[in-house]
This record gives structure tokens, C-alpha cells and sequence, in this order.
């Protein structure tokens, strides 16, 4: 039996032509594209992370959510999101969608609904979560690495 939401779950409309979506083939074969595992990002932050000499599990099927980066013996989980898929800066990016709104909007809103869920049922398994954003990695790997290594250090003391 599922567990009951707090909140209202949001539905997805299905992305077809029956719901009346279109798309291109085109537009298919960019969209195919997106990687949603081995990100550049996530690569970038795994080998500074491995070279600090912390050993990991990738994309970790045993924990809800499956973290990207996964530490079982510090009880540390690492997501690595994608600023559109996960909706970072979303009031003023949620008005520049201008296809298929319906879709888009529920589905990002749908995805950060789950990062949520995700993050409060890893917190009730003892685990400490860090998402970062794509860019955050760009821009500052050895901030957000700082920011981990030092939690992994204070638990080894």
C-alpha cells in the first residue's frame, strides 16, 4: 500500500499525441540526447571526490531517490540536479516556458514535489542529503567538495 502524501501529489499529463502534444522528429532526437546518469558535473565531482580518498557507490539503487553519489559508511548522500529538470530559479523560469506549458510546468513541479519526498525519507533513514546544482559544480567544485569532506571528516572523529 502506498504511503499517504502530505501534500497534494501532482499529475503529469502523459507526453502524447492522444493528450495532445506534439513534437518533431527533431525534437525527439535532441531531447534523446539528455543524459540523466555520468553528467559531466557529476563526473567532475566524483573524480575530486574520489582523488580525496573517499570511496562511493553511483546512482544507488538500494536508497529512495537512487543519489547520484552514494557514502554507506558516513550515512551521506550527494544529488547532483540539473537546473531545468529540478526547477532552480523557478518563478521567473516557470513564465519563459512557452510550449507545451501544461506538460513542462507539472512535470518540473512534479520532480521537485519528489526531491522533497526523497529528501524527508532519507533524512528519517539517518542519512545527510547535498543536493548542488549543476552550475554550482561548474562554477565551484572545491567549495561544494569542501562542504562534504569536511561533514565526512567531522564523522570520522
Amino acid at each position: 500500500m502506498p504511503k499517504p502524501y502530505s501534500k497534494k501529489r501532482i499529475v503529469v499529463p502523459r507526453f502524447n499525441e492522444e493528450s495532445g502534444f506534439y513534437t518533431t522528429p527533431e525534437r525527439s532526437k535532441i531531447m534523446g540526447k539528455i543524459r540523466g546518469k555520468n553528467t559531466k558535473p557529476e563526473l567532475a565531482f566524483r573524480k575530486a571526490l574520489w582523488k580525496a580518498g573517499y570511496r562511493y557507490r553511483i546512482d544507488y539503487k538500494k536508497l529512495i531517490g537512487k543519489p547520484d553519489i552514494a557514502l554507506k559508511k558516513y550515512k551521506t548522500v550527494i544529488f547532483i540536479d540539473g537546473e531545468y529538470w529540478h526547477g532552480y530559479n523557478w518563478k521567473e523560469r516557470k513564465e519563459k516556458i512557452k510550449t507545451n506549458r501544461e506538460f513542462w510546468i507539472a512535470k518540473i513541479e512534479r520532480n521537485m514535489q519528489r526531491d522533497e519526498e526523497v529528501n524527508e525519507a532519507l533524512i528519517q533513514l539517518g542519512y545527510k542529503i547535498f543536493r548542488f546544482w549543476e552550475t554550482e559544480i561548474k562554477k565551484d567544485l572545491a567549495d561544494c567538495l569542501n562542504k562534504v569532506v569536511s561533514h565526512l571528516q567531522n564523522q570520522e572523529v
